[in-house]
């Protein structure tokens, strides 16, 4: 594949710089040479992810929707071959919550989570399923110093290659690889956020997608991946309950998640998120020696952990079990779970 540079021209765009660069491809600004308008141009640098460059154009091209980056051309015979798309001047999701873990504002959280599920409610009727949904593949035409403003308009999921529709499924894409299961069989993804299903190698539908935004959910609130059975507000104190909850049903098991994009927009439409907090509670300070939550002003008791009312953390630091993990209370001998000694919690 030949070599791009500044200046070079594709169909009727000039490249201006490049802004992204993946293990077989790269994509470029460019601007239109008479009328100016700006587009990303995605060219493959190995000949044999033309066929994948296809297949993303094609599984995106019908799909017109604010929230998914809008597939303008494609032409997988020219040399070199590319896929012409909408530019998102703005950051990544990857870029965001680098820049503000690990206090990502929970406003935009919110909006960002319901800009991405928006995207994949269109996918998803028009039967594709985007099975790599990562902060990656997340673009914000927001700037990313001033998050707080951000609405879920502002949100374009993009990378559609890996997805599946009409049964086509496409091995790898730029900027993207696959693996390979116990059983051998090629699995596409970025396997950190992927569905237990998907890691299998087996079918996956709409809600492996979901399990997939739990795992962004959880790490725009708190700046890393989920491991065991932690929600986001045992480690940041000010997440609401709500805000756990549907991190609960998308990261879960298959039967237990939600079924449906419409079901995630639902519980997030009764989540509401007041001014910001503060940072994190200093080691040793205890929130739990009143009557009354600092968050919602409810009446707590003072062996409480956490706020019945609001879900707010009321210690710095809440008591689990070393062998299961299960809240437990500093009085308890032993776990109402697991049964086994509490001589050392965690």
């Amino acid at each position: 594949m030949p070599s791009l540079r500044e200046g070079d021209r594709i169909n009727n765009y000039l490249l201006e710089a490049q802004v992204g660069v993946g293990s077989f491809g790269e994509v470029w600004r460019a601007r239109h040479h008479v009328f100016g308008d700006v587009v990303a141009i995605k060219v493959p640098t190995d000949i044999e992810y033309v066929r994948n460059l296809q297949r993303e154009g094609v599984a995106v091209h019908g799909l017109k929707h604010p929230n998914i980056v809008r597939v303008m051309d494609l032409d997988p015979y020219a040399d070199p071959p590319y896929l012409i798309m909408e530019y998102v001047e703005g950051p990544s999701l990857r870029e965001a919550i680098d820049r503000h873990k690990p206090r990502f504002p929970l406003k935009a959280a919110m909006a960002i989570l319901r800009g991405t599920v928006r995207a994949l409610e269109a996918a998803h009727a028009s039967g594709l399923i985007h099975r790599d949904i990562k902060p990656a593949n997340i673009l914000l035409n927001h700037p990313i110093d001033r998050l707080e403003s951000i609405s879920e308009r502002a949100v374009k999921v993009t990378d559609f290659g890996l997805g599946r529709v009409g049964g086509a499924t496409a091995e790898a894409i730029l900027q993207s690889g696959s693996v390979v299961n116990q059983e051998g069989r090629n699995i596409a993804g970025t396997i950190a956020y992927m569905s237990p299903e998907q890691k299998e190698g087996r079918d996956v539908d709409a809600r492996s997608d979901l399990y997939s935004c739990g795992i962004v959910l959880f790490e725009m609130l708190t700046g890393e991946r989920p491991q065991g059975g932690d929600l986001p507000s045992s480690i940041r104190r000010d997440v609401p309950a709500l805000l756990d909850n549907v991190f609960r049903q998308c990261y879960t098991r298959l039967e237990r998640r939600f079924r449906t994009t419409g079901e995630v927009l639902t519980a997030l439409s009764s989540c509401e998120i007041g001014p910001e907090a503060g940072p994190p509670p200093a080691p040793g300070t205890d929130y739990g020696v009143g009557l009354q939550c600092d968050g919602c002003n409810g009446r707590i008791e003072r062996e409480d952990h956490f706020c019945i009312h609001c879900g707010r953390q009321l210690v710095s630091s809440v008591p689990r079990c070393m062998h299961c993990s299960e809240f437990v209370q500093t009085s308890d001998r032993f776990c109402i779970r697991c049964g086994r000694s509490l001589t050392v919690l965690i």
